[in-house]
C-alpha cells in the first residue's frame, strides 16, 4: 500500500494565541513570510502526498482561500512585473488537491482526524498538526512514509521530551528495533514525569492504516469530553502493529508562544536575504 493522502486537523479556536487568532485563524498566522498551514501543507506534498484534506470549522475559509486561485492578484503582479511573486503565489497554489473537511463540533484531535474519513476512502494516509513545524533535509512525513512502507503499519513520530513535555504530549512504551525505529507496546495520553513509560513523546505526525478510524469510533471521550488520538491509537496497537520513528531534523511547537517566536528566529536566520542583518539585530537587542 502507498500513500497518497493526509488529513490536516486545523478546526480548533487556537485559544492560546488570542487575541491574535480572535478574527485570524492560527493556522494563518505568519512564520517570517508563510502561514503554519503552508508549512504543513509543503511538508505532506514534499513527501509525495498529493490530496490534502484540510479539516476546518465555520469561519476558517480562508485556509481554503490561501491555496486556492486568485486571477486578480496574479494579473496585478504580472502587470507590475513581479515575477518571482507571480510564480510563488502560483507555486502555493499548485502544492497539492486541496479539500476542506467541516468538523461541526471540536471534540479533540482524534475526532478531527475521524472527520477524515470519507476523504481518505479506505486508503491509508498521512496526519499532521499545523502546530509544529518540522525543520529536516528529509521531510518529517516522508520519513514517516518511507517506514509505513516497509512495515505497512501505522507509524508515528518520536522525539525526546524533558519531564515538562511528559505532561504535555503522549508518551510512548517503547521495543527498541534499530537505533531510531521501536515497536509501540503501550502510551498514554500526558501521563507526567511520574507515570511515563519514557521520554519519548508523539509529536504530531502519524501515518495511520485506515482501521484507525475503527478505533476512533470505539475510543470514549476524556474527562473533557474530547476523544484522544493517542486513546485510539492505543486501541489500534492491541490488535495490530504500531511503530515509532525517532525522526531526524528540528521541531518547533508552534501551538505554544514561546515555541513560535523560536522557530521565527531559527528560521529566520537561516533565510539568506535576513541572515546578517537579523543577527545584527538580535545582537543588538541583547545589548540594551
Amino acid at each position: 500500500m502507498n500513500i497518497r493522502k493526509a488529513v490536516i486537523p486545523a478546526a480548533g479556536f487556537g485559544t492560546r494565541f488570542l487575541p491574535a487568532s480572535k478574527a485570524l485563524p492560527k493556522e494563518m498566522l505568519n512564520v517570517v513570510d508563510k502561514p503554519l498551514i503552508q508549512y504543513c501543507v509543503e511538508e505532506a506534498a514534499g513527501s509525495g502526498l498529493d490530496k490534502i484534506g484540510i479539516v476546518t470549522s465555520r469561519g476558517k475559509a480562508v485556509l481554503e482561500d490561501h491555496f486556492d486561485r486568485c486571477p486578480e492578484l496574479e494579473a496585478l503582479l504580472e502587470e507590475k512585473g513581479q515575477v518571482d511573486l507571480l510564480e510563488e503565489v502560483r507555486r502555493v497554489q499548485g502544492l497539492a488537491e486541496i479539500t476542506a473537511i467541516r468538523q461541526p463540533q471540536a471534540l479533540g484531535l482524534g475526532h478531527a482526524i475521524l472527520m477524515g474519513e470519507t476523504f481518505v476512502a479506505g486508503e491509508p494516509f498521512a496526519a499532521l498538526t499545523p502546530d509544529d513545524i518540522y525543520d529536516c533535509e528529509t521531510p518529517c512525513t516522508r520519513q514517516l512514509v518511507e517506514v509505513f512502507l516497509e512495515k505497512q503499519a501505522t507509524v508515528i513520530v518520536l522525539g525526546r521530551v524533558d519531564r515538562e513535555g511528559t505532561k504535555k504530549y503522549g508518551i510512548v512504551k517503547p521495543k527498541p528495533l534499530s537505533d531510531r525505529i521501536f515497536r509501540i507496546l503501550d502510551m498514554a495520553e500526558k501521563p507526567g514525569p511520574e507515570k511515563a513509560f519514557s521520554d519519548l513523546g508523539i509529536l504530531g505526525r502519524y501515518v495511520f492504516t485506515p482501521e484507525i478510524f475503527d478505533d476512533i469510533r470505539e475510543t470514549p471521550p476524556d474527562g473533557r469530553g474530547e476523544i484522544q488520538i493517542t486513546d485510539a491509537i492505543r486501541l489500534h496497537l492491541r490488535s495490530r502493529p504500531v511503530y515509532g520513528l525517532l525522526f531526524e531534523g528540528r521541531r518547533f511547537d508552534c501551538g505554544d508562544k514561546f515555541g513560535y517566536l523560536e522557530a521565527t528566529v531559527r528560521l529566520a536566520l537561516k533565510r539568506p536575504e535576513f541572515r546578517d542583518r537579523f543577527r545584527s539585530l538580535l545582537e543588538s537587542a541583547l545589548n540594551d
